[in-house]
């Protein structure tokens, strides 16, 4: 498959070559251009041989890792995949309808998830494509959820999907590193089989070298999927006991855990969250692993260092269900350091995904607006919210609400804060704006 080009940078190597947009690459030294993984891969050397539709091309770089400015209608140079399966615990099979059509996209590519860290599930994958990661070095992160075949076909509704763990072993093999999670779920992958599943992974240490494990979640759009129960304190102790089995021992083997419970695990059965240094190198902290502890550890530290003044500060914070504990005992902190700032924390219900859905990420705009309205008065001057609630890189919220609309409604500026502890304690110190 040839790929057009849509642009060339001036003064780049390959403007100096005469190439041209619009014209097709087919090939880099021979080797067939497909994907961005294949131009990144065969751009490598320092000269290249670029097959164009009509012509051969020479390009000479200075370095092997100059770029040599060819630039593509997307960024994968392709479609992405999409997702085969039809998994029973599936989050967007749960959206309502009316959402912007992206939000509906499955992705199950396995460039993607070398390039920016998403999961995949390899149900979609052949034997050259592994082929393909192992030549190309590409470390990947896998959504495994079970190692026994035929319950991984029964979870993923797909009679491929009993393959996992031949293709891991295959990439294990080829020296390829994994970071893999299991979405539990009650009644299919937890008790006997999470242990087994576990098991067969962490004997893949250190091709495997981490494993998270995530509650299934639902929301109040699971009309016509499988009945799966939530996690109560019971069954998630007994999933934390498992995991921590599995920990202790790969700590005491390898000094690494490998094998973590997520934080909303720790919380629905009660548990005290463990300190920092249980998470390593917080491997699967995207994944909502050491999230609470990484913020809870680090703010404190932070909170130490800065020295306390008579400022004056009343403002609010509005987040989940599930982080809001933790807001309030980080408030209270910074109230008794500093005497004069005052913060409410509001847990926001998610009424437009539904009570079980307890992250501060999927709060929309819309239940900010209609929760926090009746609080006006105690706002003060600001509402930090987390960043996580609006999509990358936009002020918007999931149902198309926007930063400036929640603000309008509250009457106060509304000031996203991201998730690490120095910007946190400088929000709650009135020490960002609107404007930044």
């Amino acid at each position: 498959m040839a790929v057009v080009i849509s642009s060339v940078t001036p003064r780049s190597p390959a403007a100096k070559a005469g190439v041209k947009a619009g014209e097709t690459l087919a090939a880099i030294n021979g080797h067939p251009i497909n994907d961005s993984l294949d131009y990144g891969f065969y751009c490598y050397e320092r000269t290249l041989i670029l097959d164009l539709q009509t012509r051969t091309v020479k390009v000479r770089k200075r370095d092997d890792y100059d770029d040599i400015g060819l630039n593509f209608e997307t960024y994968l140079m392709d479609i992405k995949h999409s997702c085969r399966n039809k998994c029973v615990f599936c989050f967007i099979d749960q959206l309502p309808p009316g959402m912007r059509e992206t939000l509906y996209f499955k992705d199950d590519d396995s460039r993607l998830s070398f390039l920016q860290g998403s999961y995949i599930t390899l149900t979609n994958m052949t034997d050259s494509d592994i082929e393909r990661i192992i030549k190309m070095k590409l470390n990947v992160n896998v959504s495994v959820h079970t190692t026994d075949p035929e319950l991984r076909k029964k979870m993923l509704c797909n009679r491929f999907a009993g393959d996992v763990l031949r293709y891991i072993k295959q990439m294990a093999d080829g020296g390829i590193t994994m970071n893999c999670q299991i979405v539990l779920c009650r009644g299919y992958n937890d008790g006997e089989n999470l242990r087994r599943t576990l098991a067969d992974l962490t004997a893949l240490y250190p091709a495997v070298q981490s494993v998270a494990v995530v509650p299934f979640g639902a929301t109040k759009y699971r009309e016509g999927l499988p009945v799966i129960a939530l996690h109560d304190k019971q069954s998630a102790g007994e999933a934390v006991d498992i995991i921590e089995s599995f920990g202790d021992m790969m700590l005491e083997k390898y000094g690494e855990r490998v094998v973590y419970p997520a934080d909303e695990l720790f919380l629905t059965a009660d548990r005290e969250l463990p300190p920092g240094e249980y998470y390593g190198s917080y491997d699967q902290y995207e994944n909502g692993v050491g999230m609470w502890s990484y913020l809870r550890d680090g703010f404190a530290e932070e909170l130490d260092e800065r020295e306390a003044d008579n400022r004056n500060v009343r403002l609010s914070i509005a987040t989940g269900v599930l982080a809001a504990p933790l807001m309030r005992m980080l408030a209270e902190d910074v109230s008794r350091k500093f005497g004069g700032i005052g913060i409410n924390v509001y847990a926001i219900d998610n009424d437009f995904f539904g009570h079980t859905v307890t992250v501060a990420g999927l709060i929309t705009g819309g239940d900010l607006i209609k929760q926090l309205t009746p609080h006006k008065p105690e706002l003060g001057g600001s509402v930090i919210i987390p960043r996580a609630m609006l999509k990358a890189d936009e002020d918007v919220f999931l149902d198309d609400v926007t930063l400036e609309q929640v603000s309008q409604a509250l009457g106060v500026p509304v000031i996203p804060a991201g998730s690490e502890p120095d910007e946190l304690l400088d929000a709650m110190l009135g020490e960002i704006s609107e404007s930044s």
